[in-house]
């Protein structure tokens, strides 16, 4: 499983790196990721000090440290 996840953030990496800032919706989307994908990756990134998860009322917008 943490081969999985690993791999989901990595393609979660390359959507930002290659976009820019985006909506977790957009992500889902776009980057070819499923909505549990997209969590567990965006958990991964978090712990390792990856992203930037910002959050204004009830949008979210990730992106690259």
């Amino acid at each position: 499983m943490s081969t999985t996840i690993g791999e989901s953030a990595g393609k979660l990496w390359a959507f930002l790196e290659a976009n820019g800032p985006a909506s977790p919706s957009k992500i889902e989307k776009e980057g070819g990721l499923a909505k549990a994908e997209l969590q567990r990756a965006i958990g991964w990134l978090a712990k390792e000090d990856k992203i930037l998860i910002e959050v204004n009322g009830r949008s979210e917008v990730l992106s690259l440290k």
